[in-house]
């Protein structure tokens, strides 16, 4: 059989494209976001933009690197990359910089590099390493649990570094379990948990105990199926029974006080419109003030006059919003959601395992990050502190999506060369 030997040309260049377009619509929110900058050249490496110029270089050349290299580098050296960052995770606890509160940075001279985000597409490439591996059944208890372990690993370190946001990014790859096989009631369980806690927090406990006898018993007499299987109902009751008196000890004791406050203030229990709120208030008031065209580039008031703290970085999408308005935010929503669908078909038409489930733990990670990232800018959501991709400023970010991104790329381009 002739083997397609022109990688270049199977190169699915609407995906690069899209890349492309995004990277260089963040850097002009970055650049516009450091007004208080401009008026230097921008390649000036003294200011974000020129900094965020040459990342963007250096990404390019990354993605050149990974396109060279020969697709099977990555399922044949998967364990050791991913173990090569569990050790950097471990590292950084021992040796790491404290930034804004988290022990999660390598400094070298000037230069300073996040591990965190490069072990997502380490444990991307492990998952699928092991998921594609023979006789691998996710029916399995052992393959439940050694691929949790894989997951939970990197974000456990990752948590112990007091960078929630980046742990929590973790949980999209339940998205490639599902689609390998695991029951979709562990997305029903998630759900419920979530909304028990939320409830408990709003309300007293004893309330939403009650509930829940209440569920369970019109249960018991509306439903036969559930009497046949009273047994399992008594033991769900208990479980959750047991989660809604732990959750305020978790509260209280687990989380952070500027985590607490933020749970707080998002569901309205707080209002602390000048302290732990005023991000979001800030941010919600600049894409309001955009209407539905914008004010014009470097033209928004809040953004030029730095009203929004960390508005290059978590919070750049509030630029978007109040430069480009309504209009502009869609576009860049659009953008979004016809990549991450755009990686999803290609997963689907992938001839190896392994690609297929490494395009969806990429697929998984970006809609993670674009979801929460636009969700806490807009008050949707908590603020936990993760970049928008190729938007948010920093080497390390830009650095870590173009890798994961630019491996599915190559392992696509590669599908006609899989028998």
């Amino acid at each position: 059989m002739q083997r397609r030997e022109n990688i270049i040309g199977n190169i699915d260049w609407l995906t690069v494209f899209l890349y492309a377009i995004l990277v260089f619509f963040g850097w002009l929110s970055i650049y516009s976001a450091s007004s208080d900058e401009t008026g230097r050249s921008v390649f000036d490496l003294s200011v974000r933009y020129g900094k965020q110029l040459l990342w963007i270089a250096m990404a390019v050349v990354l993605a050149m690197i990974i396109l060279i290299i020969d697709a099977k580098f990555f399922s044949t050296f998967a364990f050791w990359i991913y173990f090569l960052f569990i050790f950097t995770l471990i590292a950084v606890l021992l040796f790491g910089k404290t930034v804004a509160g988290s022990r999660s940075w390598f400094q070298i001279g000037s230069f300073a590099i996040q591990p965190a985000e490069f072990a997502k597409f380490a444990t991307a490439l492990a998952l699928a390493r092991y998921l594609s591996l023979l006789n691998i059944d996710m029916r399995s208890l052992k393959t439940k649990i050694i691929a949790t372990t894989i997951i939970l690993l990197p974000a456990l370190l990752i948590f112990m570094q007091n960078d929630t946001g980046s742990a929590l990014v973790y949980f999209a790859f339940a998205v490639v379990l599902y689609r390998e096989g695991l029951s979709g009631a562990i997305f029903i369980i998630g759900l419920i948990m979530a909304l028990l806690f939320i409830t408990t927090l709003l309300f007293s406990k004893l309330y939403v105990l009650a509930a829940l006898v209440v569920i369970i018993l019109s249960g018991l007499v509306l439903f036969k199926r559930i009497r046949k299987s009273w047994k399992l109902t008594v033991l769900v009751f208990t479980i959750a029974a047991a989660f809604v008196l732990s959750v305020n000890f978790a509260f209280e004791h687990v989380l952070e006080p500027h985590q607490k406050t933020r749970i707080n203030v998002l569901l309205g229990i707080e209002k602390d419109p000048r302290g732990a709120g005023y991000n979001v208030n800030q941010s919600m008031i600049a894409i309001g003030s955009g209407g539905l065209t914008g004010k014009g580039f470097r033209k928004g008031m809040l953004t030029q006059y730095q009203f929004v703290p960390e508005q290059s970085t978590d919070f750049i999408f509030c630029t978007v919003g109040e430069e480009w308005g309504f209009a502009g935010v869609l576009v860049v929503i659009l953008l979004f959601i016809t990549l991450i669908v755009r990686i999803v078909l290609l997963a689907e038409r992938q001839r190896s395992k392994f690609s297929r489930i490494y395009g969806y733990g990429v697929a998984s990670i970006l809609f993670f990050h674009f979801a929460v990232n636009i969700g806490m800018t807009t008050g949707l959501a908590p603020v936990v502190g993760i970049p928008l991709p190729f938007f948010s400023y920093g080497g390390s970010s830009l650095w870590a999506f173009t890798i994961l991104l630019f491996i599915f790329i190559k392992q696509d381009a590669n599908r006609l060369n899989v028998l």
